[in-house]
């Protein structure tokens, strides 16, 4: 896995008011139609001030890094997380902020990971992306990149706006871990039910200040480890017990992000139950999350979850499916004791849920 590099002159004056580096890793956003068959391939990132001529009016300077192939982010996986959190790492004090353009489809994971192998983050890290190509006549990837590489610049006083790592699309910056994709047809592609805009992009950019993580005290910190070994399962009325016991018996399984229903309930069934318990008996982390675009878990409000929480199944509170798995990956790679992976789990590290009393 490799990057090109590409350094790109904007006009900038000598005293450029912020460095940035901009990170392609593939996606519709890059992609333009071949002059012979008109299919859609990357364009050079060299030509970036052609395709987005507004970027002459930055007072930045800005490279650019192609991962070389662009992939789709449907092939995004651990080793590109890493990757992405190692190059922020060797360029962390050359630039003041990261704008790194991704396909939709699995943004949402990648922020999220991203948030926790970047511990004590002090310098925006904005995903950003498009739903049709910047080589089409009605593309949002243009404003989109605009955006983002204006909000990555923002700074007062000597310290960045949005020192996290953040999703920009259309006209809104949401937490990467608080973010899911909800569109594949319309530009507002994202959404964060659980947790509200970090800022709103319309004549102006408008910061919501008061829900923005504070600049970190400490020096940044880069983890390189995720446990891959983990899944998702999603319950639905009438699942089996066939399917059930396969993937909690699948062979070295050590985490399960637990999709219930409403309030973090699930069935009640002897079975069921039977599996589940004698997986926690086994080591396998169970989290438990709510199917709900705006829920949040209560173990032990109903009836049906309060078995899961007497077993020892983790609640997840209002953290997100692609907060939650990723978090796990994190979480279960640390060398610490189990009970301190679950607590780590029951905690808010990086702003992905809300801890109640």
């Amino acid at each position: 896995m490799k990057f090109l590099k590409v350094n790109i002159n904007t006009a900038a004056p000598r005293d450029p008011e912020a460095s940035i580096l901009l990170i392609y890793t593939g996606g519709t956003i890059g992609m333009v139609s071949d002059k012979e068959d008109h299919h859609l391939v990357p364009f050079d990132f060299s030509e970036v001030i052609h395709r987005v001529p507004e970027i002459r009016q930055f007072k930045v300077m800005l490279t650019v890094l192609s991962l070389d192939p662009p992939i789709d982010s449907s092939n995004v996986g651990v080793e590109h997380w890493v990757k992405l959190a190692q190059v922020i790492q060797v360029n962390y004090h050359e630039y003041d902020g990261f704008v790194i353009l991704h396909g939709t489809d699995t943004m949402a994971y990648s922020a999220s990971a991203l948030s926790f192998l970047l511990e004590n983050l002090g310098k925006p890290v904005i995903f950003t992306g498009a739903q049709v190509p910047i080589g089409r006549m009605r593309t949002d990837a243009r404003r989109n990149i605009i955006t983002a590489l204006e909000i990555a610049s923002a700074h007062r006083k000597g310290r960045a706006l949005v020192p996290e790592v953040s999703i920009f699309f259309n006209t809104v910056l949401l937490r990467g871990n608080r973010s899911t994709k909800v569109e594949s047809r319309h530009f507002n592609a994202f959404h964060s039910g659980k947790y509200p805009q970090l800022a709103k992009a319309g004549i102006d950019i408008e910061y919501n200040n008061s829900v923005i993580l504070p600049a970190p005290s400490q020096s940044l910190r880069i983890y390189q480890e995720l446990e891959s070994q983990v899944a998702v399962m999603k319950l639905f009325p009438g699942i089996n017990q066939s399917l059930v016991e396969a993937m909690l018996k699948a062979e070295g399984l050590k985490g399960l992000v637990l999709e219930t229903f409403g309030a973090g309930n699930a069935p009640t069934y002897p079975w069921f139950l039977k599996l589940l318990r004698e997986a926690v008996d086994r080591g396998i982390t169970i989290l438990n999350v709510s199917q709900c675009e705006e829920g949040e878990v209560h173990q032990g409000q109903y009836e049906t979850s309060l078995y899961l929480k007497e077993m020892g199944v983790i609640g997840g509170s209002d953290i997100s499916t692609e907060a939650a798995i990723t978090k796990m990956m994190f979480v279960l790679a640390q060398e610490v004791p189990h009970p301190e992976k679950v607590r780590m789990l029951e905690m808010d590290l990086r702003g992905e849920m809300t801890l109640r009393n």
